[in-house]
């Protein structure tokens, strides 16, 4: 599971390495009404969130530093993914089912903030996902300001099994044909 975790902030490291400050800060309107820049630094809020979260056993991923010099830079950015990361390298197995509490709002018509026990490994495959999905999105601000692209970027591990299978399906087919 760790290496997963480091596997996807990697990407993102990647993405970030590749991207100019203009492309990375830029909203493709009317299409998007954010940057890839504010998608990364939303990513990062949640894993940022779940290390404080952990220390103190109480995780908020509401509680999170929107407009952040990490949406406009992307060198602010890796310089943040390199802290998750060393965050996640110093985490153990034993970590994993350590109980934790989630508080989050769960509504838009008035402050309801529910709280549940859950554990670091859920918040892990839970931020993990959600970084995954973000990366989708910044995938799609790339592709519509019209820069090449890792065209994994953003794919999910169950859409990535998927297409493997598929083209290995389609390799037997060919051979027995």
């Amino acid at each position: 599971m760790l290496n997963s975790q480091l596997e996807i902030l990697a990407q993102g490291h990647a993405y970030l390495e590749s991207v100019t400050k203009e492309d990375y800060s830029q909203i493709v309107a009317p299409n998007f009404i954010s940057s890839a820049g504010s998608h990364m630094r939303h990513i990062i809020d949640h894993y940022q969130s779940l290390m404080t979260g952990f220390g103190i056993n109480n995780i908020d991923y509401d509680s999170r530093l929107r407009g952040s010099n990490i949406e406009s830079n992307p060198c602010e950015a890796i310089k943040k993914i390199a802290e998750i990361a060393s965050w996640i390298e110093q985490l153990s197995t034993d970590d994993f089912n350590k109980p934790l509490l989630l508080s989050s709002e769960v509504s838009i018509k008035s402050k309801n903030v529910q709280t549940v026990t859950t554990s670091l490994a859920r918040e892990l495959i839970f931020v993990g996902s959600h970084a995954v999905h973000h990366y989708a999105m910044i995938s799609q601000i790339t592709f519509a300001q019209k820069a090449s692209f890792d065209q994994n970027f953003g794919l999910a591990p169950s859409t990535a099994t998927f297409l493997r299978e598929k083209s290995q399906q389609s390799q037997l087919k060919s051979l027995q044909s």
